[in-house]
This record gives structure tokens, sequence and C-alpha cells, in this order.
């Protein structure tokens, strides 16, 4: 039977060596999830034109909302909510289609020649199409309200990074195991909903007592949510001291992912 490496080498070299076919199923998977609609592609730009409208909307007008007691903006909050959505959002995709990517792939299975290890890689890929759609509706609202954004902004990749590797690992692992475990996509929808409410995306972080904190950032959208937040909206730079440990922590997670996938792929024709 074939071994399959569980290299971190081979992790990133898979990627490269695959990288014309991960491209084309990127672009079939954007382009078909619109398919026979009028708009089309066109969707993934005015559905965050919606939700912006509605966050905006909803918190300045009705609710009166205020990021902090200080600003007297009625669109700070819907434009700093929905910084923190960008990163969620983009998690929640991946997080909520991970254990039936093999499983809705069946086909690919039962051929030799197939990497698997890219699905992964590709439901990633395309899921940051549409936050890069929805980053570009944010910076339009942002030029319409406040004028130019902050410099800053240019630094939003090296935010995204850690979150793109560490949800790509959870990718492999819940991948795998939901083809012998078919419970697991119920599952990770009660999990998708508790992360939400466990990340500082309706209200800061300070808003948590001090003491508590630390377990909040055990949470890795916390930090992914933070960083976006600080370079799009308040200018300011990235915090070295959050973003590396993060980061190392998010390439383990992305090589044990892969790792296990790759240990456990063998099994999969016999069990689909």
């Amino acid at each position: 039977m074939k071994r399959f490496s569980i290299s971190p080498i081979e992790m990133t070299a898979s990627f490269w060596r695959n990288r014309g076919l991960i491209r084309t199923l990127v672009w079939r998977e954007v382009v078909g999830r619109y398919r026979g609609s009028v708009l089309g592609i066109l969707w993934s730009f005015f559905n965050p034109v919606f939700m912006l409208a509605v966050y905006t909307i909803v918190f300045s007008v009705i609710f009166k909302a205020r990021w902090n007691v200080e600003s007297d903006s009625k669109t700070e909050f819907a434009l700093v909510l929905f910084a923190g959505l960008l990163m969620f959002n983009l998690f929640a995709e991946c997080f909520n289609r991970a254990p039936g990517l093999v499983l809705a792939n069946a086909n690919y299975v039962k051929k030799v020649l197939f990497p698997l290890e890219i699905l992964p890689w590709v439901a990633v890929l395309s899921a940051m199409f549409h936050w890069a759609i929805s980053l570009f509706v944010w910076l339009l609202a942002y030029l319409l309200f406040f004028g130019f954004p902050h410099s800053s902004v240019v630094l939003i990749p090296l935010a995204l990074l850690p979150l793109v590797l560490y949800v790509t690992g959870l990718s492999w692992f819940l991948s795998s195991l939901g083809v012998y475990l078919r419970d697991v996509s119920q599952i990770i929808g009660l999990l998708t909903t508790v992360t939400m409410f466990l990340s500082p995306i309706f209200y800061p972080i300070t808003a948590i007592p001090e003491k508590y904190r630390p377990f909040l950032y055990l949470n890795p959208i916390t930090p992914a949510v933070e960083q976006a937040r600080d370079v799009l909206y308040w200018g300011r730079g990235l915090d070295i001291n959050l973003v590396v440990p993060n980061l190392l922590i998010s390439i383990v997670v992305a090589w044990l992912g892969f790792a296990w996938f790759q240990k456990t792929r063998k099994g999969f024709a016999d069990v689909i």
C-alpha cells in the first residue's frame, strides 16, 4: 500500500506542485457557488454590502451603539464589528465545511493520482476570495465615511496568515475525521456558535475582566480579530508579541493536521 509523507516539507511542496490544479478547483468553487443566478459572481460583492448596511442601520441608528464612550461616530461600531466578522466568517466557512470535504469529493478518493491533500487548500482559498471581496467592501465604506484608510491596512495579510494556517490544519484534521465519524459535522455547527460568542466580535476585549483575558486569547480567533481591527480601523501596527507566538502555533497546528490526514487517508476508500 502506498505510503504518504507527513513531512512539513511535503506539506508545502504538495501545494506548490499542485498549484495549477488548486487554482482551477478554487475558481470552479467560486463560480459554482453562484451558477444559475442572474447576477452570478457579483453576489459575492452585494452580500457583504448588504450586511454592512444592515449592521450600520441596526447598531448606529436603532441601538445607537458606540464601541467606546468617547466616540460620537454613528458608523464606528458597524465598521469595527465588520472588521472582526471578516476574520470570523473566514474561519466559520472553512470550519463548517471541513468535515464534509472528502465526502463531498468521494469520486476523487479512488483516483490514485489525485492529491486529496489539496482539498483543504481549495476550501480555504475559495473562502479567502470572499474574504477579499468583503475587505474591499469594508475599505469602500471606510473611504466613504472617514476618508482614506490608514497606511497600516497593508499589514492585513500578516494578520490573516496565522488564521489561514490554523484553519487549514483544522480542515485537514476534520476532513479526515468526518470520513470515519459522520456526527462531526453536527458537533462543528455547535462549536462554531460557541466560538463566535467566545471571541471579541460583538464586544471589545476590554469589556472582559483582565484576569480572564488570557483565557480568551487561547481562542485562535481572538488574536486575528484584534489584529484586524488594529491595522484596519485603529491605524496601529501589528503586536509582535501577539502575532509571532500565534504564527508559530498555527504552523504547528497546520503540520499536525496534515500529518493526521496523511496517516489516515489510506482507509478513505474502504469507508466511503
